[in-house]
């Protein structure tokens, strides 16, 4: 080694002391990073600090640039900045929407609303139908109904044990014309077979009724049967229609019922007095309707002559006449249309008719359209 060169290393040594005795005490430098697309990544320490989080504001949280953008904040007053050193573009303000979103389930409890309003109130024409239907079937139902309690075993005794009814004229006595009646009867309205007849026969063993009396007594099953069914439909019907009436028409049972009691009156006055000035030929013209000629003639000597006599018949149909009569006298007490009854249904249709939904012009909102009465 030259002269010159041991005294340039002994002249450095002196100059600067070596770590092991001198150990470095100045503060290190923060160092940067730098991103490979060209952007400067901040430490934690060069980073702004944020406030702390309140309730109005949520705190934002810094992220690395290299991982995804931070999230937006919650609270759409402010607005996200981008770091500094950062070249993307600062975020716009979002838009809150206050249009109202379509509701579905709304729109359907809202239509389902509607329907029903409509069916309470419904429309006048299928109103006034109803009402004119009802007015008809009413005193129908009424009218079987009677008849079916005409005919029955308790007429039967009545009207043989009542003073001034015929006697048998061959010698069958009270109690046994009640036994054969009732037999007659019964079987009107009972699913037994012709045999339920055909098979009585007297203490000497004479057949009770004949092939003859047998055959009209089934003619006749078959129209009380027949009438029975239609007289359960019909009440069926009316039930319906006065459910409806009530919810649709305040007072429209009682104007239907009405005008039923009133046109049933004048057709059984009418023929009340065609009956009075000729019984026989209004009997006639009755099985005339309902049975074929030469079934329904018999000899006085025939039992069913012997246990329903003509006076039997016109009994029958005063009774029948008195007792609808009276219920149809009773019905238009109840319900005649007075003024106080009127004005009293017409406050009710009204009141009834304000509960209605109907839909105002120009409002699009579902529960807009619902307005209620005083």
């Amino acid at each position: 080694m030259s002269k010159r060169s041991a005294e340039h290393d002994e002249q450095d040594s002196g100059d600067q002391p070596t770590p092991a005795t001198h150990p470095r005490t100045a503060p290190r430098r923060a160092r940067r990073r730098i991103d490979p697309a060209g952007d400067t990544l901040h430490s934690a320490s060069d980073l702004p600090r944020q406030p702390k989080p309140t309730e109005d504001a949520p705190a934002v949280t810094p992220k690395d640039s290299s991982s995804q953008p931070p999230a937006e904040p919650h609270n759409d007053t402010q607005q996200t900045k981008a770091l500094p050193g950062s070249h993307a573009a600062p975020r716009q303000q979002a838009t809150l929407i206050t249009a109202p979103l379509h509701d579905s389930f709304e729109d359907e409890a809202s239509a389902r609303a509607k329907a029903r309003d409509r069916a309470v109130v419904g429309s006048p024409v299928a109103a006034a139908i109803m009402q004119v239907v009802l007015a008809i079937l009413a005193p129908l139902v009424i009218l079987i109904g009677v008849i079916r309690l005409i005919a029955s075993p308790i007429f039967l005794w009545f009207q043989y044990h009542r003073p001034g009814f015929a006697a048998d004229q061959f010698g069958m006595d009270t109690e046994q014309r009640m036994t054969y009646g009732s037999y007659g009867l019964d079987y009107l309205f009972n699913f037994a077979p012709q045999n339920y007849l055909a098979d009585l026969t007297f203490a000497n063993g004479n057949p009770v009724f004949t092939e003859a009396e047998v055959s009209h007594m089934a003619d006749v099953k078959q129209v009380m049967f027949i009438t029975n069914i239609a007289g359960l439909v019909a009440a069926v019907v009316c039930i319906v229609l006065m459910i409806l009436l009530y919810r649709m028409r305040k007072g429209a049972i009682a104007r239907s019922v009405f005008s039923g009691a009133v046109w049933f009156t004048v057709a059984m006055i009418i023929l009340a007095i065609v009956a009075a000035f000729g019984w026989e030929a209004f009997f006639a013209g009755f099985h005339q309707i309902f049975f074929a000629d030469g079934t329904w003639t018999f000899s006085t000597t025939d039992t069913l002559i012997r246990l329903y006599p003509g006076q039997f018949w016109v009994d029958a149909a005063a009774w029948i006449a008195g007792l609808t009569l009276a219920i149809m006298v009773t019905i238009m007490v109840c319900t005649a249309p007075t003024g106080r009854r009127r004005h009293r249904n017409e406050q009710a249709q009204r009141f009834m008719e304000s509960q209605v939904v109907v839909e105002r012009p120009g409002t699009d909102h579902p529960a807009a359209n619902r307005t209620t009465g005083p």
